[in-house]
């Protein structure tokens, strides 16, 4: 598999990362070692994950995979902590929470340091700096390689940025920032993406495949028993892309499959693999089955008129100040 920068940095990684929020929960032990063998034997090497996926049982059991299956030495290893299951206060990015939460994923995880540790979300509550500071504390002590933020909006993500850069040499850069990407979500191209490409943070796309919904399992209202819109943890995740708006996004991206012989989901996964600024989208596969189905995308380049009807066709609406108000 082709391996990209993360960023600015010298991190390289796997063009495609692994997802691990269903591990533990619903991709038991023997699947995910399926998974992770396949995508080993593939060239993958990213892997992600959180503190919070499976109540922190993904983490420990990607560690036990590393113990027995994949060695730790040809992984990259992302993990993030900041959310936190309190319905008063769903994220906690204070230094004391961050830093306790970074030692219970490395005990779970069976190793002394991730490769990258990201803040999951911005907390409105913590002052940034503090925030900042467990990154810079984690790098400095070796826990933690890199460093990054999910979920940060525009303005967030290039406050933090910048303030990471204003002192070179005691700061830790942003290595990344964890967003969802996909034909059906381009929000993130209004500001946070040109934002990232500029203080050169690389985009890691969670959702690649729309919450699944590309993949064209979900056309002409089916919901298939077993698809994450029919499951009690994901259904109402899935449910806001069963639109008309995504549906005729669905079937364009469907007609470009046609035409190029292959799979909506290799349409959809080239395409944001593709775009700039984008390092790895992380594709969460419940099975060996499906990631081999993910990584087939390997060898696939849309070709430009493609991907101009597909850019066409689910385009954000971008109004002012998103873009030069001068040409409005």
């Amino acid at each position: 598999m082709e391996q990209r920068h993360l960023g600015r940095t010298g991190l390289r990684v796997s063009r495609i990362g692994l997802g691990t929020l269903t591990w533990g929960r619903d991709t038991d032990e023997q699947d995910a070692a399926d998974v992770m063998k396949t995508f080993w034997e593939a060239g993958g090497t990213l892997v992600d994950t959180a503190d919070v996926y499976g109540d922190g049982d993904a983490e420990y059991l990607l560690g036990r995979l590393m113990d027995g299956l994949v060695p730790r030495r040809d992984l990259i290893i992302s993990t993030k902590a900041g959310s936190v299951p309190d319905p008063d206060r769903r994220h906690d990015g204070s230094r004391g929470h961050l830093l306790a939460a970074l030692d219970a994923s490395l005990a779970r995880l069976g190793t002394d340091h991730v490769d990258l540790w990201q803040v999951h979300a911005f907390d409105p509550d913590t002052p940034l700096e503090e925030t900042l500071q467990a990154l810079d504390i984690a790098v400095a002590s070796g826990r933690a390689r890199y460093a990054g933020v999910a979920n940060f909006c525009g303005w967030q993500l290039a406050k933090a940025a910048t303030w990471q850069l204003s002192a070179p040499g005691t700061r830790t850069r942003l290595a990344a920032t964890q967003m969802e990407y996909s034909l059906l979500q381009r929000g993130i191209e209004r500001e946070v993406l040109p934002a990232a490409m500029d203080l050169g943070i690389g985009l890691l796309p969670s959702s690649p495949l729309g919450r699944g919904v590309l993949t064209g399992k979900y056309r002409a209202d089916a919901l298939p028993p077993d698809s994450r819109g029919a499951s009690d943890h994901f259904g109402l995740f899935v449910e806001p892309y069963l639109d008309d708006t995504a549906s005729g996004i669905v079937d364009a991206v469907a007609t470009a499959a046609d035409g190029l012989a292959v799979t909506p989901l290799q349409v959809a996964l080239a395409w944001v693999r593709d775009r700039p600024g984008v390092s790895a989208p992380i594709v969460g596969a419940r099975n060996a089955q499906q990631l081999t189905a993910a990584l087939s995308v390997e060898a696939l380049s849309l070709p430009d008129e493609i991907c101009r009807a597909l850019d066409d066709v689910s385009a954000p609406v971008h109004r002012y100040p998103d873009h030069d108000w001068s040409t409005l």
